[in-house]
């Protein structure tokens, strides 16, 4: 029988890192959950039975301790998670140090950190690394200035990765979501629950009225693109760019004046 892959997930509390968990312990791997606040992750792990890991992964110095533990327990690593992430609301003159800062953290140096600390275990077992970007790794929403800043960076940091551990074997990719129903997700959804009076459902019926497939993702289902580029289905694949964002990407914006014209006179 095939030893057992070990799989990092940080971010692993909640929302795509929770679900990316529960869809490899199905598998049977070893997991790795590793995030700020104990609580989520003990809940993820009873589901589990992964191995917590709590800390910043944006942090450096936690790593050390991290890895040790994970060589100590499972003896190899052959996937990174980079799940973890952050809002970073406001406009560029309404963006204060602290919230620019805290967007970068949560959601550029914990993808570099995690990943230059799990290196090495990776090139030994010619591993993978994926990490979650978003559709604001690709376009610009309004006043959101740190977190489309941090996830463009994001794509540099995949490509630069992928480009150098390529030769030793490791593959380098990433995920961008649009839309998905996850807790940061639902918070997003609040303005608008009070501006209109919509529920929750409402709210992501209206944030997806010109997405052509009209819905946002579920958790498991992003989840399941993250374990198709992490196997070897996806062998050939690194350096990519995978948007999983429901079509929203493709719409010409422009253009949507003429269909809401077109609505209005149905």
């Amino acid at each position: 029988m095939p030893e057992s892959r070990t799989v990092v997930i940080t971010g692993a509390g909640t929302g795509i890192g929770a679900a990316c968990a529960r869809l490899y312990t199905a598998e049977g791997a070893n997991l790795v959950l590793v995030g700020r606040r104990p609580e989520p992750l003990e809940e993820v792990a009873r589901q589990t039975g992964g191995l917590i890991l709590a800390g910043d992964a944006a942090c450096p110095d936690t790593w050390d301790s991290f890895v040790a533990q994970i060589r100590e327990r499972y003896g190899r690593l052959d996937v990174l998670l980079a799940c973890a992430g952050g809002l970073g609301m406001g406009s560029a003159t309404q963006t204060s140090q602290q919230t620019w800062e805290a967007s970068l953290r949560s959601n550029l140096d914990s993808a570099f950190y995690s990943s230059r600390a799990c290196l090495p275990l990776l090139i030994e077992s010619a591993g993978n690394i994926v990490m979650i970007g978003s559709v604001a790794s690709l376009t610009a929403g309004p006043e959101v200035c740190g977190y489309t800043t941090a996830k463009h960076a994001l794509l540099g940091l995949n490509r630069s990765l992928a480009r150098d551990y390529g030769p030793r074997g490791v593959r380098v990719n990433t995920v961008c979501p649009g839309w998905v129903t996850t807790p940061m997700a639902d918070e997003e959804m609040q303005p608008l629950m009070s501006f209109y009076g919509d529920t929750l459902e409402q709210a992501y019926d209206r944030v997806c009225a010109d997405v052509p497939l009209r819905r946002p993702a579920s958790a498991e289902e992003i989840a399941k693109v993250c374990r198709f580029l992490a196997s070897s289905d996806a062998s050939i694949i690194t350096g990519a760019t995978v948007v999983a964002d429901g079509g929203s990407s493709i719409v010409d914006v422009p253009t949507l004046a003429y269909v809401h014209m077109e609505t209005a006179h149905a």
